[in-house]
């Protein structure tokens, strides 16, 4: 592929993205007038940073203003990781502009060639999996070994999208006359503005981009503020895959600005976003106003049921990878575990035993389980949430503390915690925390499990740990979650099935599997009469 190298990073001759790398101090920054909001002090910055850009229209540009942002490794809060544009609605409208004229000649590309180029992408994403991910750990923070599955998840999703680039079926049905044939295909839609979180840098945004592009769309893509690297990359290794100029184009800036932009502008057709309820509502009340699709993946207050009938150890090896996973900043992270009341004093007590020993630190580190949270912000909120436990009368059994001291203190770590004596109505067992805290509730019955389970806003993922057949069928069944897992934890979706939940976790669509091209393309019925003469549909039929 020719890949050249410059400092720790990888370009292609048609793809650089002018992310210029080199030590840089704050001092240095800001004497050229490139430091924004996001600055952490003024020690001078450890490893290689890089000076980045937006990509519009097949070229890497800086904003219109000259004004950025940092992007730092929340493990070290000195190591920068590089300064990004901070977009405003002059560069939104150029991105959108050039995808909107792009769309023209990328409609008419035929279906199974824009699957070749994502084969193109995965064979690329595999090839430099290993430096996706290291890069990946130190923006956001979890393990290499997540971080490897991440951009895994994103080759997966290449090869799937890439097939149905043969298979973007639509359906031939029989008329109700004579001589006259009756179809419906899917269209393309136009601009799709794509804003997406930082716990997935890689799966979330190849979860939308592969199928909008496989199904003719042309694309904006704003990422998170706090992973605007990966991103880089990924647009890096569309470009040189051959998608063409205009097809995808790459927006940094913070959310309020850049993406509440995107979202407004009128040449925006589609609108898909991944992250907190409360944006998704104002983002929805904006395309509702404007007759503009949206599809929305929204927060979840997971739970784990575990029966007195279940295997324990394979209970706790669930929990433990559901709770603390990506330190529990999964949308489907494992926040609840209801507990029959048989067995609950023995699993708590292997589950403390077990928290207590994670390995905590830079996820760079082969050895560590589990690693930062992404920002001071996100400390604060879990900190803030282990208040209110205490406060609403749980008690806190392990963790509940952050690291002030130590090689730790200069990361945003917090230490794995546990809460008991949880009731449902209490907050932290109904809001959305995104971070190490398991709220654990004692049941006495399978019905009072599910009634606590499906007693939260939320419904996106689900689990229940038993060895009776019927109750696992019974749970299929009334379980309020558009996920389901039996003897499993409430993480590990597949890209082949549909992901999405129910109530507050979005408004009704379903990313990755076939459902996903529904979202992104229209339908078109198509009529053609060749008896030569006029037919009157429910009128002629009539006997």
């Amino acid at each position: 592929m020719n890949i050249l190298r410059e400092s720790d990073r990888w370009v292609s001759p048609n793809s650089r993205s002018d992310c210029f790398s080199g030590n840089r101090s704050l001092e240095y920054l800001a004497a050229r007038n490139l430091v924004g909001a996001r600055g952490r002090g003024t020690r001078e910055r450890k490893r290689m940073s890089e000076i980045c850009k937006n990509y519009i229209d097949g070229q890497w540009v800086g904003s219109n203003t000259g004004e950025t942002f940092e992007n730092c490794n929340p493990a070290n809060r000195q190591d920068l990781i590089g300064v990004f544009p901070a977009s405003r609605s002059e560069d939104v409208h150029q991105a959108v502009q050039a995808a909107k004229k792009a769309f023209a000649r990328w409609r008419m590309v035929p279906a199974p060639k824009r699957g070749q180029i994502l084969y193109r992408v995965a064979e690329l994403m595999r090839k430099h999996k290993e430096e996706i991910a290291a890069g990946m750990t130190r923006e956001m923070g979890k393990i290499l070994k997540e971080s490897r599955g991440d951009v895994q998840e994103g080759i997966d999703t290449a090869e799937y999208a890439a097939g149905e680039g043969r298979r973007l079926f639509g359906q031939t049905t029989p008329s109700e006359l004579p001589d006259k044939f009756a179809m419906s295909v899917r269209a393309p839609i136009g601009v799709c503005a794509l804003i997406t979180p930082w716990n997935f840098p890689m799966a979330i945004p190849t979860w939308k981009l592969f199928p909008a592009l496989l199904c003719g769309n042309t694309v904006v893509f704003k990422p998170a503020e706090d992973t605007p690297h990966t991103a880089v990359k990924l647009v890096e290794i569309l470009a040189e895959a051959g998608v063409p100029r205009g097809v995808v184009n790459l927006i940094h800036g913070r959310g309020e600005e850049a993406g509440a932009s995107l979202v407004r502008h009128p040449d925006v057709q589609l609108v898909s976003f991944t992250g907190s309820a409360t944006v998704g509502r104002e983002i929805a009340s904006v395309c509702g106003l404007n007759l503009k699709r949206v599809s929305l993946e929204l927060g979840g207050k997971n739970a784990q049921i575990v029966m007195e009938d279940a295997d324990l150890n394979l209970a706790l090896e669930g929990v433990l990878w559901g709770a603390f996973g990506t330190t529990g900043q999964r949308c489907t992270a494992t926040s609840r575990l209801i507990v029959h009341h048989d067995v609950k004093k023995e699993l708590t007590e292997m589950l403390v035993a077990r928290a207590e020993k994670i390995r905590i630190g830079d996820g760079s580190d082969e050895s560590v389980e589990m690693g930062p949270l992404i920002n001071e912000a996100a400390r604060d909120k879990v900190d803030r949430y282990v208040s209110i436990g205490k406060a609403e009368g749980a008690r806190l059994l392990s963790g509940g503390t952050l690291y002030d001291e130590g090689k730790l203190a200069d990361g945003y770590f917090y230490r794995p915690t546990i809460f008991d004596l949880v009731i449902p109505s209490m907050r932290i067992a109904q809001e959305e925390i995104f971070g190490p805290v398991l709220s654990i509730i004692e049941v006495k019955t399978f019905e009072e499990a599910i009634e606590a389970l499906n007693s939260t806003a939320y419904g996106l993922s689900s689990s229940i740990y038993t060895r009776n057949v019927e109750r696992a069928f019974r749970a299929m069944r009334d379980i309020e979650a558009g996920i389901t897992y039996i003897n499993g934890p409430t993480i590990g979706a597949e890209v082949h099935l549909p992901f999405g939940g129910v109530k507050n976790t979005g408004n009704g669509h379903r990313e990755a599997g076939t459902t996903v091209y529904d979202i992104f393309s229209e339908w078109k019925s198509i009529y053609i009469d060749y008896s030569g003469k006029l037919q009157k549909a429910q009128i002629d039929n009539v006997e």
